[in-house]
């Protein structure tokens, strides 16, 4: 077990704390690039929407994780990223500049909708952002000259280098998985300056922040804009992925499913994007499998042990009617939702520190360790 014993405040930011992290993330990227060609082509996809998921993770990390701001309005930045790409690439633009121009876009409605934001906190923040996602979903709705309406648009295979890159190719992959190491990079860089710490110092206390001359409305205004433009990249990449994008795919559950990312994940880390996307993104398979194979093998089992053969089938249909029913996805969401916030609220890299803290400590390690001391000075009760 490794201790670091850090001397200056360098050491505190550095980038890469010490070899091991080189060899064990370079590890990593060796067997993610080898993916393409030893998975299969479903299992590609499917990591192509954690990527995807993980980057719009960390870009609501940079607002809800590390500023402190809440938002169940990014499947609103998603979809004005994707549909930018869409109507841009109809009018003949290269992909380099309608990716580069989605980024741009959103990111500028993301300041707009930070500016009357800045007096909101908590659950009318949460209500004000509800309400910009119903705003844009009804636009795309209703903008039929730009978006088609409920008919939808079709977006081609990515033109580029005189090439055509199709969303099932490892090439596309590739791109994916390149923007999400240059997210993560580059937010990892981004918390290290100045801005960062202004983030993180907004997030513990508004109050404190301002006494240590911070601009509180400017870091505000700016880590929408930051989130923003991620998730606008990611809708991008997500629009190619589809195919077809139409306004009923960026609904508010799409929203809590982003905001499920950073929950499942773990809040203290841009690691928890990762984690949290590859949870989310398995959920849909669980589904199939619970619907398909679910009721077969609970009808089997009441075969072994002695029901008859009408008692079997009606068994395999009741299970088979609860597996198809409406409404289950959410229900399984908010269940995983009410799971962590009561047993686990840092997430499943919290649960992985514990552990590892766990093994450097012992015998010596203390359950409340990671418990939150709420002792508050008079000034800070009114933040």
């Amino acid at each position: 077990m490794r201790f670091l014993f850090k001397t200056d405040y360098n050491d505190d930011i550095r980038l890469i704390p010490h070899s091991g992290y080189i060899w064990s993330y370079g590890a990593l990227l060796v067997l993610l690039v080898i993916a393409p060609f030893v998975l299969s082509s479903y299992l590609v996809s499917q990591l192509v929407f954690v990527c995807i998921y993980a980057i719009v993770g960390v870009g609501l990390m940079i607002l809800t994780g590390f500023t402190g701001q809440a938002s169940l309005g990014h499947a609103a930045f998603l979809a004005i990223g994707a549909y930018t790409a869409a109507y841009l690439q109809q009018m003949g633009v290269p992909f380099i500049v309608y990716f580069l121009a989605a980024g741009v876009l959103t990111g500028l409605i993301g300041a707009m909708v930070g500016f009357p934001a800045l007096r909101l906190q908590g659950i009318y923040l949460v209500i004000a952002t509800i309400s910009f996602a119903l705003i844009v979903e009804e636009i795309l709705a209703r903008w039929e000259s730009v978006t088609h309406g409920n008919d939808g648009m079709r977006v081609r295979a990515i033109q580029m280098l005189g090439g055509s890159i199709t969303r099932d190719s490892p090439t596309f992959y590739y791109m994916c998985l390149g923007l999400l190491i240059l997210v993560i990079v580059g937010t990892l860089n981004l918390m290290r300056s100045p801005t960062g710490r202004a983030f993180v110092a907004i997030r513990d206390s508004e109050t404190a922040a301002k006494s240590m001359g911070i601009n509180v409305a400017r870091y505000k205004v700016k880590s929408f804009a930051l989130s923003a433009a991620i998730t606008g990249l990611a809708g991008v990449l997500f629009a190619h992925k589809m195919s077809f994008i139409s306004p009923e795919m960026f609904t508010l559950q799409l929203s809590i499913e982003f905001i499920m990312v950073i929950i499942i994940g773990g809040v203290i880390s841009l690691h928890g994007a990762v984690l949290g996307a590859i949870f989310i993104v398995m959920v849909d398979p669980f589904l199939t499998f619970l619907k398909d194979d679910i009721p077969g093998v609970v009808a089997g089992l009441a075969a072994t042990f002695g029901a008859g053969v009408e008692q079997v089938a009606s068994i395999k249909n009741n299970v088979a009617a609860i597996a198809s029913a409406n409404g289950l996805k959410g229900a399984i969401y908010g269940l995983i939702i009410m799971l962590f916030i009561l047993f686990e609220p840092y997430g499943i890299y919290g649960r992985w520190l514990k552990i590892k803290l766990f093994f450097q400590l012992f015998p010596l390690y203390k359950r409340a360790t990671f418990k939150r001391q709420k002792i508050y000075v008079k000034s800070e009760r009114n933040r």
